[in-house]
């Protein structure tokens, strides 16, 4: 399904029914990420997976922002008419997240935050050099994008006052003190780290976020 929001035209799929669940994805893929996950929370929750912006099925930009992409969702839910939603985010879809959370506040009843940045500087130095090598050879904005964005602040987070659920992966290319610092920093928030994964194994054609999701009381 399509919907025109924000000046393009988004993808979206919806499955199950419940209390929404919007499903957020990473940076170069789709809402397929979670095909694994999706049946197993659509026994509880109406579940919405959005293709971001120039993701997907989703009408291409030249130039991406985490803030423009934050309102494709804040006009998603309002159009859809969908009251306190849950958003899950994986990677960019955890970006995503907080700078809706933190635009519109007391639209979203809950956050869960996989493998979240702060900043450039959140990536470890390995995994941003191989970003930089491919935004060399990737014409999108993707890689670029996360050279120069987010920018998220400890008052931004400072201000996001519901219920935080935060995961990473102990072999997670996000560095763990910023991770921590995100926890620490957010008014109401706790962490999950999955021993032995790495910033997409737990996610990513595994229902071991699925399992998690479904244990929160939410």
């Amino acid at each position: 399904m399509f919907i025109n929001v924000n000046g393009i035209k988004l993808h979206y799929e919806e499955y199950g029914s419940g209390q929404p669940l919007i499903m957020l994805h990473c940076n170069s893929m789709s809402s397929k990420v979670f095909k694994k996950s999706i049946p197993l929370l659509a026994k509880k929750y109406k579940v919405y997976a959005i293709d971001s912006r120039s993701h997907g099925k989703s009408q291409k930009v030249k130039i991406l922002h985490y803030e423009d992409m934050a309102q494709d969702v804040y006009e998603f839910i309002t159009k859809l008419d969908k009251k306190n939603p849950i958003i899950y985010g994986f990677s960019d879809g955890a970006i995503i997240g907080i700078y809706l959370a933190y635009a519109h506040p007391g639209l979203v009843k809950t956050l869960i935050l996989s493998g979240a940045s702060l900043s450039p500087e959140s990536t470890k130095d390995g995994a941003m050099k191989f970003f930089k090598f491919w935004s060399h050879i990737d014409r999108s904005d993707k890689m670029k994008i996360m050279m120069r964005e987010p920018d998220i602040t400890d008052e931004m987070l400072k201000s996001i006052d519901i219920p935080c659920f935060v995961t990473a992966g102990s072999r997670d290319l996000i560095k763990e003190e910023h991770t921590r610092h995100l926890v620490q920093t957010l008014p109401d928030a706790s962490l999950k780290i999955f021993d032995g994964e790495s910033h997409s194994s737990y996610i990513n054609r595994s229902t071991k976020i699925a399992d998690y999701i479904l244990s929160l009381d939410i």
